[in-house]
């Protein structure tokens, strides 16, 4: 930790994250001033005047190169040119996750992956719920980190999603537990076109923990297990719990004869059938066994256990079922922004249906979805900039495969499209910037349309 009380510290970007980590440096005392290359919405800069904390946007002038360090918000990449300036100039980048942990005073619980942590650190919540255990939720998730760490204690817990991005520019990040659900390909235009660098960035999130700490992984994914293998061969190492739908592992949770087993100390406990978990789809059972290692490393009983795996229902704008209309199920997944999550999605269902793609690419290679989409999906409504390269790759796998301009004519085609006992789901693979402001944007857009249909 830095002592930030007079500190002059430069908050580079004003999104959430930046105006929650800007005015928690402003209560500790410290000297904050806001640069953002875009404009910053009235609202934030009335906050920003009232507390009387500078700012400035449209662009970077030579005063934000002034902090004895900066503060980056997710939302900005490394390789823009005022943070590279700082780097150069030897001068530390933080991210707005590290210097909120310096005011965390309880055991921290990090989530991340590729795919799944936004609904492990939802279920992890609920589970706390329902053993009444004290703690608090964020991240990037709900609220930033910086806005929810004024009410940690030592014996309140802090779960926490975490993305690449926040574990960029970490130092001395610190969770009691850390969980990697999985790895793919996802956000490589941030990381040079590069996996392994991505890659790299996920495992951060256990760079700083000991012995006397947990570290939960997905053994299926073998980028992961090879990653967690090599680190438990260096001394001071986390304690390692695994989690499979497909092998036994050596400690942690897996599956045998459709019950879930828990392998803790060696001994095997018998936690209940993967009949009685609440979501379907393997995904959702690799989440659930997820996160009922995370509450036994962190003391929760079985019975709580089960009854949180049995009752937690999943997040909005993730396999959310919007309604039926005539017979028709409306799915939104509006937070599938990459491919693996759309094989995900597709995964979960077996009925024919209409499928709504697109947004603005990630370099996406959309024939990975094929063998799915072959077998699933007779309609592919291709929205956004990712048009063309959907319509390239996919076209012929399709009976139908139509392009739209907006959502309302991408539902009300996919309506057209399908019949009783089928779907029409929004699964994008795609960011959605190109239309709309965020993905939660994107998934009520679709629901505000499905519910006037």
């Amino acid at each position: 930790m830095i002592e930030v009380k007079d500190k002059h510290i430069v908050v580079i970007g004003a999104a959430r994250s930046g105006v929650a980590i800007a005015k928690l440096l402003h209560r500790k005392g410290a000297d904050v001033f806001v640069t953002d290359n875009k404009g910053i919405a009235n609202p934030i800069k009335q906050q920003f005047s009232e507390l009387g904390i500078s700012f400035e946007e449209k662009g970077h002038t030579q005063k934000a190169e002034q902090a004895d360090f900066a503060v980056l918000s997710p939302g900005v990449p490394t390789k823009v040119p005022l943070v590279q300036t700082y780097l150069k100039a030897g001068k530390d980048i933080f991210s707005e996750l590290e210097v909120a942990s310096w005011f965390n005073s309880g055991p921290i619980i990090a989530v991340t992956g590729s795919n799944g942590k936004t609904t492990v650190t939802s279920w992890l919540d609920h589970t706390w719920k329902k053993a009444g255990r004290d703690h608090i939720t964020g991240g990037n998730i709900g609220n930033a980190f910086s806005d929810v760490v004024a009410s940690s204690t030592p014996e309140k817990d802090t779960l926490l999603e975490v993305s690449s991005f926040q574990l960029d520019h970490i130092a001395s990040f610190h969770p009691q537990v850390s969980m990697i659900l999985n790895i793919t390909p996802d956000h490589l235009d941030r990381y040079d076109g590069s996996f392994e660098k991505y890659a790299a960035a996920k495992f951060r999130i256990f760079e700083n923990q000991a012995t006397d700490d947990w570290i939960i992984y997905h053994y299926d994914d073998p980028v992961i297990r090879e990653k967690v293998q090599s680190f438990q061969k260096k001394k001071s190492t986390p304690r390692p719990l695994a989690f499979s739908s497909t092998e036994e592992v050596p400690e942690g949770a897996f599956v045998r004869d459709q019950t879930i087993i828990l392998k803790l100390n060696q001994k095997e406990e018998q936690l209940m059938p993967i009949s009685e978990v609440q979501l379907n789809g393997t995904h959702n059972l690799n989440n659930g066994l997820a996160t009922a290692l995370a509450a036994r490393a962190s003391e929760i009983k079985n019975d709580v256990i089960r009854e949180s795996l049995r009752t937690f229902e999943g997040v909005e704008h993730r396999l959310e079922h919007v309604r039926t209309v005539d017979g028709v199920k409306y799915i939104n997944d509006s937070k599938a922004t990459n491919i693996n999550a759309v094989w995900y999605a597709l995964d979960s269902f077996n009925m024919p249906m209409a499928l709504i793609l697109g947004g603005r690419g990630k370099g996406n290679d959309y024939t990975q979805l094929a063998d799915q989409i072959r077998e699933k999906v007779h309609t592919i409504i291709a929205i956004g900039e990712a048009r063309p390269i959907i319509e390239e790759q996919l076209k012929s796998l399709v009976p139908h495969f139509k392009t739209a301009k907006t959502m309302n004519e991408a539902v009300r085609m996919g309506k057209k499209s399908t019949k009783r006992g089928e779907i029409v789901m929004l699964s994008p693979a795609c960011a959605s910037f190109d239309m709309f402001d965020d993905y939660e944007h994107r998934g009520n857009e679709f629901k505000r349309i499905v519910n006037g249909l």
